[in-house]
């Protein structure tokens, strides 16, 4: 029914049934100008636009079952050679890096707690640009929720809430609908349509999910009851009202239809001029309306509507008329009507395609923003779409959506970042920042688009552009693009300007780690080294030094030293990068199968992912690797896999996985053990693709809510997750089922009777037919929800329980209850086990410090800081051990070292705590500030920042008594 309603609005000759607008490309530098063909930028740009996937898999020829010999394989596997130092550049990061990232996030929170309602939704959108640069993407998502929960205007909660689904990449779950929602009103599309300050309401249930048979009864009563009686009206203008009434007709052709007079001349100011001023038809009673392009039946349906304010009962296509019509005779009550009805019709991209040119032609507010839900609900997809592509890339397009009030910087920044990371050097990638620059209003909005243009140009080798870019966003106040300028200039072959600019850098700012490791790329020696050195040692995250370090050795023939420092990063921090560097190290060595290992690794991050400077797919390289490594049975694999997980070997746990799906691709508990070892490696996003894989490869429906349950869970929805566990429960008893649901009831501080049913979830799901490794990881929760019930034998035996089938972590948790048990010297044997058994074992020497002397603590924690300079703890220890010995100040540099690359809400707090302590209370509120800023709700936090500024207070209250003193006394001398 809905198909022919539509088939008869596409019949309509209202208006052109296309009228997109040319799409304009970017300026092109001179020097890229020349170098191109006669066919012009914007042609070429309108037909290349939609080009931006990346590479596909090339066919590769089978290979031989027959081992070949070691110098053909290492000339085949390594076609471009060996690693170059040369050629190792860092990556721009394309997110804001303000200097001090820390007042940055004070400054922010600052501002969402003292501005309007209203501005707020602003405000929490600047907090999730600065966010975005964070590893953790729940920082980013929680921004983006507050921000729909301020927004006010619908076009913001239309794009906010498009933009916190797309963030669970739902366009990827088969089956499901573009307008679907999760059961809120945050994400709810029919929500988002409607206008208002509803904060309050915005993480209640949505109406989608308030359907009761009895009332839905009662409305479909109700509305064949109005359809009924307005049925007859609208076929031929009267119904069942008094004819003595109507006073006056509109005549089109030979109709005639019936009116009151003063019904129609409520509509609006020119109908009630026109039917009650000073006009000749205010005397008439017939009036020719048949050069007014109305059509009869919608003549009709406006007199129907000036009496009952009812649109229900009339066709989309006379609808339309209704609204051309409004707009013409200024009846803002009736185009209103309209706009809202026709909104409510847009189910899906393909009604969304047909009606956005007449919300546009017609300056439809709500029908353009149900459209625009419709195709941003669908992104990256979407975009694919000619129609769509143009309305949002091109700047004539740009103006259409502007006159009706659907335009704006959170807009573009969506769209932009989607083509980011679809393909960053796409021309619709341009186009769409040029359009965001466009909207840039506020200062960290230009800082944003002109660094982000700047990346983006950067990589399509514009370097004129890229630095002409990178130069606007420096001049908006965006330091770090003083990187994208240093680093063009020396594209361009001005080596000594890039390194007076970083270095006068260095010596006007704080130094931080990207600092020293840009001037390394522009000086060689021993002067490169020490940079490099002091970049590592202010910022041990940053990947680069590694792999610089790594090649040079590599260059100096010394490969297992090479792989050493490679493996230094890798361990605590996984990145596709790393990993292909360590493959290609590994294939120098023909260690083959640890170079398999790394590729499969590389491949469940990025199935994408181009090697060897992008010259050969990954899965190329696996097929070339695989007849030289040992061939393993799908049962050997599982083997494999119990081995390696118990051994705490996630990389290595990966790559079994990886092998075992190409066996069987569809295995849904497979892409489910795959998202979990992902998480351990805090590959969120790729986790959340493995899920997404999980769940539409599930052969049943109660495994396919579990794998939903999951994904609602990541993303910050819990209540959801809890309702997806309980209906799959209803539907069939299972292991995951109940595990998902102990685990999202966990997630909270949990009272006595919660923690019992907790405890009955976790049983009932070991009752559950599983897999060993599901299995210990449930009895390590029992036994931790155990301690936390103080029933420490009952959760030894859990413990004790999980070693046996080989689940290791287990260890740690026996190691804490031996500690309750005052047994000091078997928590820290039991550590002891746990470091010699896991492969990544940083967490293993934090945790055994605990349970030995201050010297031995600081020995461990030295180890750990050593393997995973990201673990906050021992920072923490030190810095308190420091504290008790009255070192303030090097308590605070040892904090401030860690805060420098990790601004971690616990590091905050305690840095703050020691502010406090040493009274220095404005400090004590900027870190309390920056640590709300990453949680709102820590509660130690925020009393932390109340007391300290009432101090503060206090102190001014003080100091202005005393000036007042001083002043009195200055008088009277």
């Amino acid at each position: 029914m809905q198909q022919n309603i539509f088939n008869s609005i596409r019949s309509m000759k209202i208006m052109d049934a296309c009228k997109g607008t040319q799409v304009h490309a970017l300026k092109p530098s001179a020097a890229a100008a020349a170098d191109r063909s006669s066919v012009s930028a914007a042609d070429k740009q309108l037909h290349t636009s939609l080009d931006h996937s990346k590479s596909p898999i090339g066919r590769t020829r089978p290979v031989s079952t027959t081992a070949p010999r070691h110098d053909a394989v290492s000339e085949t596997l390594l076609p471009c050679g060996l690693p170059a130092s040369e050629l190792l550049e860092p990556s721009i990061e394309p997110s804001l890096k303000p200097l001090d990232f820390v007042e940055t996030l004070a400054r922010v929170h600052r501002r969402a707690e003292c501005c309007a309602a209203l501005e707020k939704s602003e405000v929490y959108l600047e907090q999730c640009a600065v966010l975005r640069g964070l590893p953790d993407p729940k920082l980013f998502r929680r921004g983006l929720r507050e921000a729909r929960r301020h927004a006010a205007d619908v076009h913001a909660k239309v794009v906010l809430a498009s933009w916190l689904r797309y963030e669970r990449r739902e366009d990827e779950l088969v089956g499901s609908n573009s307008m679907d929602c999760c059961g809120r009103n945050l994400e709810c599309p029919k929500a988002s349509l409607v206008p208002g300050y509803d904060h309050e309401s915005v993480f209640d249930r949505c109406t989608c999910f308030l359907r009761e048979i009895v009332s839905d009864c009662v409305v479909r009563n109700q509305e064949c009851e109005q359809e009924c009686s307005t049925s007859s009206e609208y076929v031929d203008g009267s119904g069942d009202r008094d004819a003595e009434d109507d006073d006056v007709f509109f005549c089109i052709g030979d109709s005639e239809i019936s009116c009151r007079r003063y019904s129609m001349a409520a509509l609006s100011r020119p109908f009630e001029t026109m039917l009650c001023g000073g006009f000749l038809e205010c005397r008439r009673e017939k009036i020719n309306f048949s050069m007014n392009c109305v059509s009869v039946e919608a003549m009709m349906a406006v007199e129907v509507f000036s009496r009952t304010k009812r649109l229900s009962q009339f066709p989309p296509n006379v609808i339309l008329e209704m609204l051309s019509f409004a707009n013409k005779f200024c009846c803002e009550e009736m185009k209103h009507a309209c706009d809202t009805h026709l909104a409510s019709l847009v189910l899906d991209m393909d009604d969304a395609v047909l009606l956005i040119e007449y919300g546009l032609e017609e300056t439809a507010y709500l029908l353009v923003a149900a459209c625009m839900q419709a195709f941003l609900r669908e992104l990256p997809g979407s975009l694919e779409r000619w129609s769509v592509m143009k309305m949002f890339c091109c700047p004539e397009g740009r103006d259409r959506l502007a006159l009706v009030g659907h335009v704006s910087f959170v807009l573009y920044y969506f769209l932009s970042q989607v083509a980011m990371e679809e393909e960053m050097r796409s021309d619709m990638t341009v186009m769409l920042l040029e359009r965001l620059g466009e909207c840039a209003v506020e200062g960290w909005q230009k800082q944003l688009a002109y660094h982000q243009l700047g990346v983006v140009m950067f990589e399509r080798k514009e370097y004129k552009d890229a630095q002409r870019w990178f130069e606007s966003a420096v001049e908006a106040g965006h330091i770090y693009s003083l990187v994208g300028v240093a680093r063009a200039k020396y594209k361009l072959g001005h080596m000594s300007s890039a390194y007076k600019m970083i270095n006068s850098l260095i010596e006007n700012y704080k130094p931080v780690g990207w600092m020293y490791q840009e001037r390394s790329l522009y000086c060689t020696g021993k002067e490169k080294m020490v940079d490099l050195l002091s970049a590592t040692e202010l910022d041990p995250t940053l990947s680069f030094p590694y792999k610089y370090n790594a090649v040079s050795l590599l260059e100096e023939n010394k490969i297992g030293a090479a792989i050493s420092e490679i493996d230094k990063i890798i361990g605590f921090k996984v990145s596709p990068d790393c990993l292909e560097l360590r493959a290609w190290l590994l294939i120098a060595m023909k260690d083959y199968e640890g170079a398999l290992r790394d590729v499969r690794a590389i491949l469940t991050l990025d199935p994408n992912y181009m090697v060897f400077y992008g010259n050969m797919h990954g899965g190329h390289l696996v097929e070339l690797l695989r007849p030289v490594a040992q061939q393993w049975s799908q049962a050997d694999c599982w083997m494999q896999l119990y081995d390696r997980w118990s051994s705490v070997d996630d990389i290595g746990s990966l790559a079994v996985v990886h092998k075992m799906l190409e066996n069987d691709p569809g295995k849904s508990i497979l892409r489910f053990r795959q998202s979990l070892l992902l998480l351990r490696l805090n590959s969120q996003k790729a986790a959340m693709r493995s899920l997404r894989l999980a769940r539409n490869n599930s052969c049943s429906a109660h495994e396919r809510l579990v794998y939903e349950g999951w994904i609602l869970y990541d993303t910050g929805y819990r209540e959801e997750a809890l309702t997806k566990a309980e209906e799959s429960i209803s539907i069939q008893r299972s292991f995951e089922a109940f595990f998902l649901k102990a685990y999202a009831l966990a997630d909270s501080s949990l009272d006595s009777e919660s923690s019992k049913y907790v405890i009955n979830l976790l049983e009932e799901a070991l009752r559950c037919p599983s897999d060993g490794l599901r299995k210990g990881q449930a009895l390590n929760n029992l036994g931790s929800v155990y301690v936390d019930c103080g029933k420490l034998d009952l959760a030894a035996d859990c413990y004790k329980h999980a070693l046996n089938i080989k689940h290791t972590r287990a260890h740690q948790g026996l190691a804490r209850v031996y500690h309750l048990k005052e047994q000091h010297k078997a928590a820290y044997d039991e550590m002891t086990k746990l470091i010699a058994k896991a492969r990544n074992n940083a967490s293993a020497y934090e945790k055994r410090s605990e349970y030995c002397d201050r010297d031995m603590a600081k020995s461990d924690l030295s180890l750990a800081t050593q393997l995973d300079p990201l673990r906050t703890y021992p920072y923490r220890y030190r810095a308190a051990v420091l504290m008790d010995d009255h070192r303030e100040d090097e308590a605070i540099a040892e904090l401030s070292r860690a805060i420098g690359f990790k601004p971690d809400l616990q590091l905050l707090h305690l840095r703050a705590a020691f502010h406090d302590s040493m009274g220095d209370y404005i400090s004590t509120v900027r870190d309390c500030e920056a640590a709300l800023c990453l949680d709102p709700s820590h509660a130690e936090t925020l009393e932390l920042c109340n007391k300290a500024r009432e101090r503060i207070n206090e102190q001014k209250v003080r100091e202005s008594k005393t000036n007042d003193q001083v002043f009195s006394e200055c008088s009277l001398w």
